[in-house]
């Protein structure tokens, strides 16, 4: 174990740095919330008027070609996850049972019969789609830079890693600003504006990756789960910097300028932070067990020395290298379980539903009757509780452990969530449910929000720490099967005339009770524990 460690200034700086990669991912993702209803206005609501009738031809079918690609691009990228984990022939052959299967649906998919000139409830079916699609766009990109995110950790490093994050971010906010004057991909403005998302959404994958991770590596162990737990506390304060931008923009004109302008400039504050970011990023070093895997030493030990101190730092430096002896270990080098723990761990992150609810948070509230204004001031409600209980996860992560806050949370969240979907199946969407909401968000920002990023930076061997790419990828396309149904499930007519709009949060409140069980049953404990330590379980 490291002895008694006094946090130094210059680790608070390296960490305070690299949450900023954390803060733009909370900031990017968030951002759509305020600009959700703008968005649909602008870009979708002329494809229900019968005039319009072609832009919604057009809009309907260049949306069937791009969710085609999007979805081979996905299935892509899963199979090279798994040639990576299973190697060319077992890999190589799931892989094309995945295709066989995907080249199946989409045939089917896309055989299905246009809508109908003055068919305005095929039109509109399509269109909750659409707006899903929009809505969740950044995700595919998440999924992109996720999944890459193993490989440019471990051939670039994690400081050119977030250095390619923050120019993403900063490419994404300008696209993103005037999407018609930045079209250069010949379609309709409103994908060529999802183009700008998904370049944003990149940036957010690397980050989600290397943020944590760069973190972990520069932190002792003693505060490491503190430290990396401050990443999750800068993405929830991003996301609460950015509903107090959206308010504040909302209010500097009417409806109509919200709609054809405010949206605009959501999306283009986010250049602010992500240039703060791209220069500081010039300015911190490499991670100590990057810079021994690629045999620098040398460098590896000063680094260390200003983070650990003298006294430590040799021997630190002596089990980085003994775990890195084998810095191409295959993947399966520790069985499948600590893998099948990340992508279980991510997946049930997502499958909670949070990102439902800071997505669409405004749209959820403008279903219990309050107006834009309210729903926006509304959000920052949720916004600031997300933060409070963020800090709660922090100070206690490092002395209650992270399979007792993961528990408690999870259980807190399954009953919010069904308490939730009552109050809509009944008809009564008021305080009451505000006051759910409120009970979920804190459960979640206490537990699966920071915790579940600890454990990922910290259960992946040294030798297979890229492996944390799959948890990653896996974490983004739950997050985007999540946002992109909820639409569909919330705003179709046949649920919503019998449940009432309460069925998707059901379905939620489900996964946060499984989520208890499996980290009951099957997540260890790291509390306390170097990396190295950690290794020694998946050995064992």
């Amino acid at each position: 174990m490291y002895s008694s460690y006094r946090l130094k200034p210059y680790v608070a700086l390296l960490t305070i740095v690299a949450t900023l990669g954390g803060l733009l991912f909370g900031y990017d993702t968030a951002v759509v919330n305020g600009a959700e209803k703008s968005l649909v206005e602008h870009f979708l609501s002329r494809a229900l008027n019968p005039p319009e009738f072609s832009y919604a031809f057009r809009l309907i079918g260049q949306y069937r070609i791009l969710v085609t690609f999007v979805f081979y691009l996905v299935v892509i990228i899963i199979s090279g996850q798994i040639i990576r984990l299973l190697g060319l022939k077992k890999g190589g052959i799931i892989s094309l049972i995945l295709l066989a299967i995907l080249t199946v649906y989409i045939v089917t998919y896309l055989g299905r019969p246009m809508p109908m000139e003055g068919d305005s409830m095929a039109i509109k079916g399509f269109l909750d789609s659409v707006k899903g699609f929009v809505v969740a766009s950044a995700l595919i990109g998440c999924i992109i830079g996720g999944a890459l995110a193993g490989f440019v950790s471990k051939s670039l490093g994690r400081k050119k890693g977030l250095i390619l994050s923050a120019l993403a971010f900063t490419v994404s906010a300008v696209g993103a600003w005037r999407p018609e004057l930045f079209n250069f991909f010949g379609t309709l403005d409103v994908y060529s504006f999802v183009a700008y998302r998904i370049i944003g959404g990149i940036g957010v994958g690397l980050a989600s990756m290397l943020s944590p991770m760069y973190i972990a590596e520069i932190a002792p162990a003693g505060v490491r789960g503190k430290l990396v737990s401050w990443n999750q506390f800068a993405i929830i304060f991003g996301m609460l910097i950015i509903y107090f931008v959206n308010w504040f923009i909302a209010r500097n004109g009417d409806e109509t300028w919200l709609i054809n302008e405010g949206w605009r400039w959501m999306f283009f504050s986010g250049l602010i932070p992500s240039g703060i970011f791209l220069f500081l990023l010039f300015f911190v070093p490499e991670t100590p067990r990057f810079l021994v895997m690629k045999g620098r030493e040398a460098k590896a030990l000063n680094v260390l020395k200003k983070i650990s101190g003298e006294g430590d730092a040799g021997r630190i430096l002596e089990e980085i290298r003994e775990t890195l002896r084998e810095s191409r270990a295959p993947w399966l080098s520790y069985g499948f379980f600590v893998i099948f723990i990340g992508i279980m761990l991510s997946v049930f992150q997502q499958f909670v539903g949070i990102n439902v609810v800071l997505y669409y948070a405004g749209n959820i509230f403008r279903n219990m009757g309050a107006s834009t204004d309210s729903s926006l001031l509304q959000t920052i409600i949720v916004g600031m509780i997300n933060l409070l209980f963020t800090v709660v996860a922090i100070l206690s992560v490092d002395r209650f452990g992270r399979k007792p806050l993961m528990i408690l949370g999870a259980l807190c969240m399954g009953v919010s969530m069904t308490c939730l979907g009552f109050t809509f199946y009944f008809g009564q969407p008021g305080l009451l449910a505000l006051v759910f909401m409120l009970t979920y968000t804190a459960g979640f920002a206490m537990s699966w929000g920071p915790v579940t990023w600890v454990l990922l930076s910290e259960i992946f061997p040294n030798s297979i720490r890229g492996a944390m790419s799959i948890a990653v990828a896996a974490q983004w396309i739950a997050n985007l099967l999540i946002s992109w149904t909820f639409p569909i499930l919330n705003d179709n007519s046949w649920l919503t005339a019998i449940f009432n709009h309460g069925f998707s949060y059901w379905i939620y409140g489900l996964m946060g009770f499984l989520a208890a069980v499996f980290v009951w049953k099957l997540v260890p404990e790291t509390k306390g524990r170097t990396l190295e330590e950690i290794e020694k379980i998946w050995k064992k």
